[in-house]
């Protein structure tokens, strides 16, 4: 089973990793090389470009020319962070990355990838710097005029290859809209889950955008902590209330409810 998140806006780079990810091996990401093309066009920006670009404050425009100028090679620990410990946001507070010991580790970084605009595709453990570049960023490189154009086949195939030394077919979309519309699913030969969180309001259950955050970080450690390799298996999840709610699923999307107690 792989399983795929977003990225988060909003990152920590001053709080030290916890004593876990410390005694792991950290990585690199795998399509570093295409993330270097992306900085070499973005340096040539503006602050203002930037600003205009990606639709952020001027202090977020000057704060993202500084951290490209500033990104650079090789990554070790003195200027780079594991994903999983440097993005924070209603996803990651869900997923409570803190609370994961050595041997979940180990299995999120076989089992879980980050999508992202500036590196594609990112294990727990590689290590990366900081950025904002949103995946629907419509930035012009090379012959592409967006980040899909850009990445094309390229994050598809590495979630592929992945799926294949698994031997698994199972891939658990917990990503958004704008960050999965980079994948390819029918070249993936797997089958596609993507769970559904609703919260009851206002007399029915409908999905609130602040809540199925926090619930796809929830079940990404759900299937970390109890080592989910089985579709099937996802049923279980029931953290912070929510249920399983069989009359309202589908194989390829499973509804889980939440209704205040």
């Amino acid at each position: 089973m792989l399983v795929v998140l977003s990225p988060a806006k909003s990152l920590d780079f001053e709080s030290p990793l916890p004593k876990a990810a410390a005694t792991r091996k950290l990585s690199e990401p795998e399509l570093l090389a295409e993330s270097q093309k992306l900085i070499k066009t973005l340096r040539k920006m503006s602050p203002e470009d930037l600003s205009e670009l990606m639709h952020i404050s001027p202090a977020l425009g000057e704060l993202n020319y500084r951290r490209y100028a500033n990104w650079q090679t090789p990554f070790t620990t003195e200027n780079a962070k594991a994903a999983l410990f440097a993005f924070t946001g209603d996803v990651y507070v869900g997923l409570d990355a803190e609370s994961l010991n050595a041997r979940d580790l180990d299995f999120a970084q076989k089992h879980l990838r980050i999508l992202s605009g500036l590196y594609g595709v990112l294990r727990p453990l590689d290590l990366m710097q900081a950025y904002r570049l949103e995946m629907g960023t419509r930035l012009n490189q090379g012959k592409h005029h967006s980040l899909y154009g850009f990445w094309g086949e390229r994050i598809t195939e590495n979630l592929k290859l992945e799926l294949q030394q698994q031997k698994s077919k199972v891939l658990v979309n917990l990503a958004s809209q704008e960050y999965f519309k980079s994948v390819h699913p029918k070249k993936l030969d797997a089958d596609l889950i993507s769970p559904v969180f609703k919260d009851y309001k206002n007399g029915q259950y409908k999905i609130i955008s602040f809540f199925a955050k926090k619930a796809r970080g929830l079940m990404t450690s759900f299937i970390i902590k109890n080592r989910i390799s089985k579709a099937a298996d996802l049923q279980g999840f029931n953290l912070d209330g929510y249920q399983f709610s069989a009359q309202d699923s589908t194989d390829e999307a499973p509804v889980f409810l939440r209704k205040p107690g």
